[in-house]
């Protein structure tokens, strides 16, 4: 029998905790996959697909030794969003991903996520120059990605979709 030891970090900024998945985010992950906005990421999703998300989110952690953090709001504790790193079978390279619930774009949310989930991984993880695969479609993320300092590579495919991949500058470069 294999046995896991593994403990999910809590990173917190100005305004944001960055924690571990629970079944308590169900409720916001459901609405937030209802979304129009979610088909970016593989929505609309019901359910039953969103405890799949946080189950296997977890797992994400236990089998790579790191992951995607749900973003919480300081103020109201509420969660609005996920970050972090994306490691799946047959990929290439770690991915640093990011998403915001409705309502909480535009605020530097998720530049504020993004950064200190980056730092964190290129300290704790070594995963340094990561990449974000983007839907060419998905301004904002790439907007977002430009102003984290990564810069457009090239155009490939992930999970069958067209997708531009930015490279991230090692921590400590100049972008």
């Amino acid at each position: 029998m294999t046995s896991f030891n593994f403990e999910i970090p809590t990173i917190e900024t100005d305004r944001l905790i960055l924690r571990a998945p629970l079944e308590s985010d169900l409720d916001a992950l459901e609405v937030f996959n209802q979304s129009e906005r979610s088909h970016l990421i593989g929505g609309p999703q019901d359910r039953a697909s969103c405890w799949r998300i946080i189950s296997s989110g977890i797992g994400h952690w236990a089998l790579r030794g790191f992951g995607m953090w749900h973003i919480h709001h300081k103020g109201d504790d509420r969660m609005i969003g996920a970050c972090g790193f994306i490691f799946r079978e047959g990929w290439d390279e770690p991915e640093l991903g990011w998403n915001v619930h409705d309502g909480y774009e535009g605020k530097g949310y998720a530049f504020e996520a993004a950064s200190a989930a980056r730092a964190y991984g290129a300290k704790h993880f070594d995963l340094d120059s990561v990449v974000s695969y983007i839907d060419p479609t998905n301004t904002r993320s790439i907007a977002l990605a430009t102003r984290l300092g990564a810069s457009y590579g090239s155009t490939g495919k992930l999970l069958g979709e067209v997708a531009d991949i930015y490279r991230h500058p090692k921590q400590g470069d100049t972008a």
